[in-house]
């Protein structure tokens, strides 16, 4: 197969040894972040003179640097955000920004960085009538959401407009929700995932019934051989490995790799070696999910447990003695892990001498008390001596002893615009009821089909909510779909990504405002959607009560926010075979949740509601326009909870 380009290997580093591992197994580009801002805050990640460093390494041997800065930003943080694009555009000198936040282009540009910006697949953009909006943002490049299979990635690079590049995922963890719509992790306690702290959630073990099981955690994604097909494929410019709270060994395996299947993956052999590399870089069993939309494979497990690394033994001995003997030899620096993270007796051990096969090692208590007798044994990572030579030795190019500066950068906010008058509300339905109130606005979820249950009376009324995502696959039956309900009267709509405007064939003629899994949290994200004509937009339901307070004073548009009912822990395009939908599952915690499909989407629900109704005279006074109620139905055998819905109203975002 004759090869038009060279594609881009996009290394992940946590942690300086990563990154000197990408180095040397010959990645093009290492994507990383710093210690603030990064949809990875629980890897180790860079300080800024550290990176200064590392960026010229890279930069001396031709390898481009990406930094992510790929979280939701609140206002006061926009500040600081933009002193740190400052510094890093004057002190570092990264080849691109990775953002999430519709209003980190412009906060860049402002800064003075003058490098590439690539828009996260958290921003969720793999709709093909968006992509000229997501270039008119300032975009060099879209990280295409990892769901989508060969076809529906040649049908966005076939619509994809000059000047915008393509970045697709290869290698790495997979998320059982789609990227950049899940508030699991954030619904459960404060931790968000759009801002890099997910506690991951779905990789627990839930129960329905009396199947205790790991329903939503998923293998890892390896398109191994499978990649050479994107090698044809025009505007894919780069092939990403996942992996940025990975170590070295797994960094430089993966690399390897994907380098000899771009290289020489026409060569038997090669392809042979590359793929025992990845056997042996210490991942989960792999998947390679939806790449071949003929024949999908479904990457949730549905095993009890679901871990990263290599079985090299389990727990033996008794609660005193516990100790592993290994099934292959074990060398000093190596990387276990004990157990299951939601087991007792979870840990993690370094080895600090060589351990042969069948030798003993000893261990210690871990939270607590030891693991089991039979616990699993993972070796998670690996200290080759060959590869820490390797390190060690590009470390000797390394020098930290350089000037730091201080910013004194201050962003440009938008004109603000003051309500006035009492807000509208707003009821969201799946289906309307047979009587309607007086006092509020009506709404519908619209997926194609349920405007025929509509009477054409009220039809030019009701304010259409679009789902939170319509994949590329789906996109002819939405614009033929809008198109009609346009032709019918259809006017009002409520878009849950800013690109899905790109659907509607006479976009003037309507009224769009931003919903909630928009994910807005701050002025410069707002005044985006003033430039793409929004008419209001409805707030991060992610914010904490400081964030919903003040954002309303300092808005270009009139705000909604969600002051009621039942929202989705997340969207998915897969679900477990084993998972009775519309039928209630108990976390490990004793809470309760129940899961639903709609159109394209499996949407997972708890079975407690956001409530700030208490809030509704501060919400009033703080200024916003339209307060809306979700209205899910709820099935027959799920029983909604009375408990405080406050969600992060009194928590502080993380």
């Amino acid at each position: 197969m004759e090869i038009k380009k060279k594609i881009e290997i996009l290394a992940p580093a946590g942690d300086i040894d990563s990154f000197l591992a990408a180095i040397a197994a010959g990645a093009d580009a290492i994507y990383c972040g710093l210690k603030n801002f990064s949809a990875r805050m629980e890897a180790e990640n860079f300080s800024l003179t550290e990176l200064a460093a590392l960026t010229e390494l890279a930069h001396a041997k031709g390898i481009r640097v990406h930094v992510a800065m790929n979280n939701l930003l609140k206002t006061p943080e926009l500040d600081q955000a933009g002193r740190l694009i400052h510094r890093l555009q004057t002190q570092v000198g990264p080849d691109a920004l990775i953002v999430q936040d519709l209003g980190l282009p412009v906060l860049a540009r402002q800064a003075g960085f003058t490098g590439e910006l690539h828009l996260s697949t958290l921003a969720n953009g793999g709709t093909i009538a968006g992509l000229p909006q997501i270039l008119a943002l300032g975009v060099d490049r879209l990280v295409l959401p990892r769901e989508l299979s060969i076809d529906e990635i040649k049908a966005v690079a076939g619509r994809c407009p000059e000047g915008l590049g393509l970045e697709v995922f290869v290698h790495g963890a997979l998320c059982y929700a789609v990227s950049g719509r899940c508030y699991w992790s954030s619904y459960l306690g404060g931790k968000s995932g759009l801002r890099g702290r997910c506690v991951q959630p779905c990789r627990r073990q839930y129960q329905q019934k009396s199947q205790k099981t790991s329903f939503f955690s998923c293998d890892d994604l390896s398109l191994d051989v499978l990649v050479r097909p994107l090698s044809g494929v025009d505007k894919v410019d780069s092939w990403k490995i996942e992996g940025r709270k990975k170590g070295p060994h797994y960094v430089y395996y993966t690399v390897t790799a994907y380098r000899m299947l771009r290289d020489a993956g026409d060569d038997p052999a090669q392809r042979k070696a590359a793929l025992g590399l990845l056997d042996m870089a210490l991942g989960r069993p792999s998947s390679h999910y939806n790449f071949l939309g003929h024949r999908p494979s479904n990457p949730i497990a549905d095993r009890e447990q679901t871990a990263s690394g290599h079985m090299v033994g389990k727990v033996q001995g008794g609660f005193k003695a516990a100790y592993v003997s290994p099934r292959e030899p074990l060398k000093s620096g190596d990387l276990l892990r004990i157990g299951y993270e939601d087991q007792a007796g979870h840990q993690t051990v370094k080895i600090r001498r060589d351990i042969p096969k069948g030798g003993r090692l000893e261990l210690a208590k871990g939270q607590g008390r030891p693991a089991p007798q039979g616990a699993p044994v993972f070796l998670v990572d690996r200290r080759e001596r060959e590869l820490q030579a390797l390190i060690a030795d590009l470390k000797k190019d390394l020098s930290f002893d350089r000037p730091t500066k201080e910013s004194t950068f201050t962003p440009t906010l938008p004109r603000t615009v003051r309500r006035k008058g009492k807000p509208r509300e707003m009821d969201v339905w799946r289906s309307l009821p047979a009587r309607l109130g007086n006092q509020s606005e009506q709404a519908v979820w619209l997926t194609p089909g349920v405007e025929r249950n509509i009477s054409r009376t009220i039809f030019g009324r009701i304010w259409w909510w679009l789902p939170p995502v319509i994949w590329p696959a789906e996109e002819k039956a939405w614009t033929e779909c809008l198109e009609n309900m346009t032709r019918l009267g259809a006017r009002q709509f409520v878009l849950n990504a800013p690109w899905q405007a790109g659907l509607f064939a006479k976009p003037e003629r309507q009224t769009f405002w931003a919903g909630p899994m928009c994910n807005t949290a701050n002025p410069l994200a707002l005044a985006e959607l003033v430039r793409m004509d929004f008419a209001g937009a409805f707030v991060s339901p992610e914010l904490d009560r400081q964030g919903f307070l003040e954002l309303p004073a300092l808005s270009p548009l009139p705000l909604g926010i969600l002051v009621k009912g039942i929202h989705p822990l997340c969207v998915s395009r897969i679900r477990s075979d084993n998972l009775r939908e519309r039928e209630p599952f108990q976390s490990p915690k004793g809470e309760q949740f129940w899961t639903r499909t709609y159109g394209g989407l499996v949407w997972t629900f708890p079975n407690w509601e956001i409530d700030l109704s208490e809030k509704w005279t501060e919400l009033e006074k703080a200024g916003y326009a339209l307060l809306a109620r979700l209205h899910e139905p709820v099935p027959d055998k799920v029983s909604i909870k009375e408990r405080q819905g406050l969600w992060n109203w009194d928590l502080k975002m993380l």
